[in-house]
């Protein structure tokens, strides 16, 4: 049973922030019978199914056909937002029982609309947050900052006296990444603000790390990308470890596969068996 599946319902964003680079592969949505192929094969064997890789999910044409679907197979969803579109689409999300869970990447305004008063981009986010409150209170809501470091707060700070201001709260500013990562903001109900580092993507180009380290890919998640192509990590944005397509095999097939034992056999044991693996950065957040 994993923790996540992660289905990019589409690679195509509305933004192109600086700390999410861009996508090499050709722009796709995926289809409502596509995904609703892969939903049937991915329920049984996850707790949530997270609509988001790389792009927009918000930004799917039929992103309420998408939530309709999720809704008859009993599926629990996370969604993963830069929040342009939550005014728009409030009304689908807080009235689908689908839905468990909502990431808000806080981040993406100023980094892309730097002049903008930031105002315009958190109020549908707060109306969004104090109707969720009436209708949804069992709704997880991340306010996601993971763009600094363990001491720093001063990037963010606006934006935590807005919610601060509005919603009535006071937060200690101190926080370390390292060790707990979330902070709960009402001591009822179930919104939190959740601070990371930033990270470097994997990439074939970087420089190898080692043969040893651990990842928590194909052990409490994959990914599925938006053509169908499997990969064990949602941090492989291009598909490089490509495990098999799952519009032309089952996903439990590909898991079961050769190469996807070993990648997971491999973690389990403290090695790092692919190239991409030991040229990720990122594994070293995981201790062996």
């Amino acid at each position: 049973m994993f923790q996540k599946v992660h289905i990019e319902i589409s690679n195509i964003c509305n933004v192109q922030c600086s700390f999410c680079p861009v996508v090499e592969r050709p722009k796709d949505i995926m289809s409502l019978s596509k995904f609703e192929k892969i939903l049937k094969e991915v329920v049984p064997l996850t707790r949530d199914v997270c609509l988001h890789l790389m792009g927009e999910p918000l930004a799917h044409p039929e992103i309420k056909e998408i939530f309709e679907i999720s809704e008859t197979e009993n599926a629990s969803l996370q969604i993963t937002t830069n929040g342009l579109l939550i005014k728009k689409m409030k009304e689908i999300l807080l009235g689908s029982p689908a839905l468990r869970q909502i990431n808000f990447s806080l981040q993406a305004f100023k980094d892309n609309f730097p002049d903008r008063p930031i105002e315009s981009y958190l109020d549908p986010i707060r109306d969004f947050i104090l109707e969720a409150f009436k209708s949804r209170p069992d709704l997880y809501i991340n306010l996601r900052l993971w763009n600094h470091g363990v001491e720093s707060f001063s990037e963010n700070e606006d934006l935590i006296q807005y919610f601060e201001t509005h919603l009535g709260f006071q937060m200690k500013r101190e926080v370390d990444v390292s060790n707990i990562k979330s902070k709960k903001v009402f001591k009822e109900g179930r919104l939190y603000f959740h601070f990371d580092s930033r990270f470097d993507w994997p990439s074939p180009h970087f420089p190898p790390q080692g043969e040893k380290g651990t990842c928590q890919g194909l052990r409490n998640h994959f990914g599925i990308h938006a053509d169908g192509t499997v990969v064990p990590c949602c941090l492989d944005k291009e598909a490089i470890i490509n495990l098999g397509n799952c519009f032309e095999e089952s996903v439990e097939s590909i898991l079961n596969s050769k190469r996807s034992q070993a990648i997971k056999e491999g973690f389990e044991n403290g090695r790092l068996v692919e190239d991409l693996c030991q040229k990720c950065t990122y594994i070293k957040r995981f201790k062996v």
